[in-house]
């Protein structure tokens, strides 16, 4: 079930991005249809939603971005990559990716790609909300990055590197582990922040903001409390 009561079912393949409106009441209901693109016409929503937790709904960082997004308006274009994983990369799409001439964007071969290219180009903001696992991002999180960036679509080498090929817009990345891995109470190192910079960076996303939930195995604190303290330290950009 949706977190509003409405149903919905996981699709196969490529999966569907749900769209819902947070105009009414937190998290809104489901709006019927997924994005529609019309050639080159992208139907602009304010906020993209990725979340990879496979607690979905129940997840604290899934709760916390429903919240903010609601705070923000709008419409919410949600890409629940745990409720419908996505299919894993073929050697087709592989090869196509080290083509000296680049395959057309309307290829089958890029289909899936393109998709969810096309999600991140139609929305104003982002917010992608992840568990930590074994010190990095999950399986699910790591196949939506592979997807997205694409060298000469959304990234282009450079003799200094990469620079991005996508609009910078506000993002936030929420990061919930069962431990610690910031100062003070540290005790794992923490992959997963470097790594998303510099996927977002090399994306052109250039000042994406961080919040983390920390200590969920055996939390010292209420759920509502984690949420309060998590959203205070929000910058004004999101709350």
């Amino acid at each position: 079930m949706s977190p509003s009561g409405a149903g919905y079912r996981a699709g196969h393949g490529a999966g569907t991005a749900f769209l819902l409106s947070t105009r009414a009441a937190l998290p809104g209901h489901a709006l019927r249809g997924s994005l529609e693109h019309r050639g080159d016409d992208i139907v602009t929503i304010p906020t993209l939603l990725v979340t990879a937790s496979p607690h979905r709904e129940e997840a604290l960082g899934n709760r916390l971005a429903r919240k903010i997004a609601a705070r923000k308006g709008g419409d919410l274009l949600v890409r629940d990559l745990a409720a419908e994983p996505l299919a894993p990369l073929t050697v087709d799409y592989a090869r196509a990716l080290t083509l000296r001439d680049p395959l057309p964007r309307s290829s089958a071969t890029l289909e899936l790609s393109e998709r969810l290219i096309q999600e991140l180009e139609s929305t104003d903001r982002l917010i992608v909300a992840t568990p930590m696992h074994n010190f990095g991002m999950p399986a699910a999180l790591k196949l939506w990055v592979d997807y997205v960036l694409r060298i000469h679509r959304t990234f282009a080498p450079i003799p200094q590197g990469k620079v991005g090929l996508l609009a910078d817009r506000p993002t936030l990345v929420i990061v919930s582990s069962g431990g610690f891995h910031r100062a003070g109470e540290s005790k794992q190192p923490n992959f997963l922040t470097p790594h998303l910079e510099a996927v977002l960076s090399t994306l052109g996303i250039r000042a994406p903001e961080f919040v983390y939930l920390e200590g969920l195995v055996g939390r010292r604190a209420t759920p509502e409390a984690m949420i309060a303290e998590a959203v205070a330290a929000l910058g004004d950009a999101w709350y």
